[in-house]
């Protein structure tokens, strides 16, 4: 069993190899336990390809003495997290109840707001996420670096979906039918002088996001904004929303862009898509 997200110490929980001695701390070190850190690493010591490990299979795991890692397993056999037959030890089930704690008090957009979040300091840049409503792009979270951004939208703003990053990868991921229908709707009336001005033309943009898995956008819905946009799927793996991350062409050119920022939101986006898998 693995539980994505960050842990109250600073450690990421699901990494089983991340020893207790890797732990760096945030908190301060009057409120930082320990001995909780160790409990939880020593639940991280097991995955699919460990499912049961001996004692010293786990002291060794998680960079502890077998004298410390044997109490940590029997107080977590005592709270019914571990169990044993006296050579190996084994999760069980009860440590579902953790799992269940979270999605019981977290959305889907609070986990992708999350890793937007991260993603925004990491690449010190605007991150948002959309899903495709009709035509449109709708934005369902916003999550501003702090800069001055010229493109002033909010949670609940709709634009174009064929003039935007995010809703040309929602485009893509459309079957046959439903994508020709809305091509042969939309309205291409220019946005600025570089929006795509033709249904050929968008249809062509359309096949090349679907190709590569991703859709680099420069000032067609502004002047001066670029950017790049991901997919996110659920757990059976359908696309449902898009994630983007958008800059100034005053700050970075298009291939700092791609050099950048694309392998930072492609992370973000394969961490949303294995959170929700988590979700099931």
């Amino acid at each position: 069993m693995s539980i994505t997200g960050s842990s109250a110490v600073g450690v990421r929980v699901g990494d089983p190899h991340l020893s207790a001695r890797e732990v760096q701390p945030e908190a301060s070190p009057n409120e930082y336990v320990r001995a909780l850190d160790r409990g939880l690493a020593v639940i991280r010591a097991f995955d699919a390809e460990h499912p049961r490990r001996s004692l010293a299979e786990v002291a060794r795991a998680v960079g502890l003495a077998p004298a410390t890692a044997r109490r940590l397993l029997h107080t977590l056999q005592s709270l019914d997290y571990v169990a044993t037959n006296g050579q190996t030890w084994w999760l069980r089930p009860r440590l579902l109840e953790l799992g269940q704690a979270y999605l019981a008090t977290t959305s889907v957009w609070d986990v992708v707001r999350e890793r937007l979040a991260q993603l925004a300091e990491e690449v010190h840049e605007t991150a948002s996420a959309g899903v495709l409503d009709d035509d449109d792009v709708i934005y369902v979270v916003r999550v501003p670096y702090r800069r001055i951004m010229s493109m002033n939208v909010e949670v609940g703003t709709r634009i174009p979906a064929f003039a935007s990053s995010m809703g040309r990868v929602m485009l893509a991921a459309l079957d046959a039918d439903p994508l020709e229908s809305l091509l042969g709707r939309v309205d291409l009336r220019p946005i600025t002088a570089r929006t795509v001005g033709s249904v050929d033309a968008l249809r062509d943009v359309v096949t090349k996001v679907r190709k590569q898995g991703w859709c680099y956008m420069e000032e067609e819905l502004e002047a001066g904004i670029q950017c790049v946009a991901a997919p996110v799927h659920d757990a059976t793996g359908r696309v449902i929303a898009s994630v983007t991350v958008s800059s100034h062409t005053t700050r970075l050119s298009p291939k700092e862009v791609k050099e950048r920022l694309l392998p930072a939101l492609l992370r973000a986006a394969e961490d949303i898509d294995e959170d929700l898998r988590q979700r099931g």
